[in-house]
């Protein structure tokens, strides 16, 4: 399974940087959290110590680039730029909260003439990055029931009726990365989600599920696409590839109301 990247920015290939700078801010996390604040005070300052560090080291080693953060004013000149990097300094800021959880992330993708190029998710509280400059490979399946990954507080009912007509289980987790990179790490076979996300919820994470032949689209089958003028991308569907036609079907006869 892949380690955290040692790598020293300064000759960093665009996946070694995403996979440093997503470690970088992870590190930085563990640090503010062991400061004694609790609920919103510590929320507020994982978000932005987790920008600072993301902003500032991006500003140096890819200072020609344009970002979209999640903690950021959107700055529309991304949308005529080459290269953008699509971030998100702390996905699951309320478990992020709750010590000692460990189902939140940190996000860094690169979106280059139209594609996803290089991503990376950390999980600091596993010690663990995974990125696309080492591909994971996914284990083989553990589990004869499909485990689908869901929100811990607002499960869609859609995904609750999939699960009664495929006899599978709901995970809850945190995160939109924790749950992307559940499938990576066979903790879960798929996670299918509507109801709202933005570009920076799920870039990273797709991009690493994408490097690990996973199956990555919306739920109606289309591609995810990024770096859009609307920057809303409410809905995906990541699973093992042998159960993308099964959902995709199930979505296309029940929709996701």
């Amino acid at each position: 399974m892949p380690q955290d990247p040692t790598t020293t920015p300064s000759d960093a290939d665009d996946h070694s940087l995403a996979a440093w700078l997503a470690a970088t801010a992870g590190e930085r996390l563990l640090e503010v959290r062991g400061q004694g604040l609790t609920g919103r005070d510590l929320k507020d300052a994982g978000d932005r110590a987790a920008q600072e560090v993301l902003a500032r080291l991006l500003a140096q080693h890819r200072p020609a680039d344009s970002v979209l953060s999640e903690e950021a004013a959107d700055d529309k000149s991304r949308l005529t730029a080459r290269r953008v990097w699509i971030i998100d300094p702390l996905d699951g800021t309320r478990e992020f909260s709750e010590p000692p959880r460990d189902d939140w992330a940190v996000h860094v993708a690169l979106w280059e003439d139209g594609e996803l190029t290089a991503g990376a998710v950390a999980q600091p509280a596993l010690g663990r990055t995974f990125h696309t400059g080492e591909p994971p490979l996914v284990p083989a399946r553990t589990s004869q029931r499909t485990r689908i990954a869901v929100s811990r507080t607002r499960p869609p009912a859609f995904v609750e009726t999939l699960a009664e007509e495929i006899d599978a289980e709901l995970v809850p987790m945190g995160s939109a990365g924790v749950k992307v990179i559940s499938v990576v790490r066979d903790v879960t076979d798929a996670y299918v989600h509507a109801g709202g996300q933005y570009e920076w919820d799920n870039a990273a994470p797709v991009a690493v599920a994408r490097s690990a032949g996973l199956f990555c689209s919306r739920v109606d089958g289309s591609p995810l696409r990024y770096n859009q003028d609307d920057v809303s991308l409410p809905d995906l569907i990541v699973c093992r590839p042998e159960l993308a036609d099964q959902i995709l079907e199930f979505v296309r006869r029940h929709g996701t109301d």
